[in-house]
């Protein structure tokens, strides 16, 4: 990892990072979670073996509305996603962790049309998962397009970021007991001059006390 600091020398400089650094968070850096957080719930796909998560990617989404989602990613794909109102992430509020659970490409283009057209349905059925119903849109039990968005990843802290991914997607939920919540977030995922896949995340959300950097 190329951190882009110089030390001693009277030529040293400082560069200014390119990604915000969330509740400390950012690449080459350690999040240590509480697996209390996942081990506590009863009949959840969602499972990880370990409680470190080492951070070698990170990605940023600016929304319409003026917020940001800041993605950190580890070598085996697993995301702490926050998302705040300010482009530094100091007032992040929401967090949410996601681990994949599929990745295909698309047979033909029916095969894409009839994924784009999931992404709009208030239910999910994964083969192997429960029923998740849509989390976005509320109680709205109508067809609704899919949010569109793109995501800058980097995987340096300076620089420019090196890819540029086209997502349509859509979050849904189930309750979990006790008292908890799965999450499956769908994507059809195209990086700039790549292949189209579909992808299958599982997640949770988490509390502010279930983490730290």
């Amino acid at each position: 990892m190329i951190f882009g600091s110089l030390f001693g020398g009277s030529g040293a400089r400082e560069e200014t990072p390119g990604i915000a650094v969330v509740r400390n968070i950012t690449i080459g850096r350690q999040v240590r979670l509480d697996a209390l957080a996942w081990r506590r719930l009863t009949g959840a796909a969602f499972t990880l073996e370990r409680d470190t998560l080492e951070i070698t990617a990170q990605g940023v989404i600016r929304l319409d509305d003026g917020s940001h989602v800041h993605r950190f990613y580890t070598d085996d794909e697993l995301m702490l996603q926050a998302v705040s109102q300010s482009a530094d992430g100091s007032d992040a509020d929401d967090f949410t962790l996601f681990r994949p659970w599929s990745s295909t490409y698309p047979v033909d283009w029916a095969d894409t049309g009839a994924f784009r057209n999931r992404l709009s349905q208030p239910v999910w059925d994964e083969p192997g998962l429960a029923r998740f119903q849509r989390f976005w849109y509320g109680e709205d039990d109508r067809s609704q397009p899919p949010v569109e968005l793109w995501e800058a990843v980097y995987y340096e802290r300076t620089g420019r970021p090196v890819r540029q991914i086209k997502q349509a997607c859509m979050l849904y939920a189930r309750d979990i007991a006790p008292e908890g919540q799965e999450l499956l977030l769908a994507i059809a995922m195209q990086p700039e001059g790549g292949d189209l896949t579909h992808e299958i995340m599982v997640g949770l959300p988490l509390l502010p006390a279930e983490f730290n950097a």
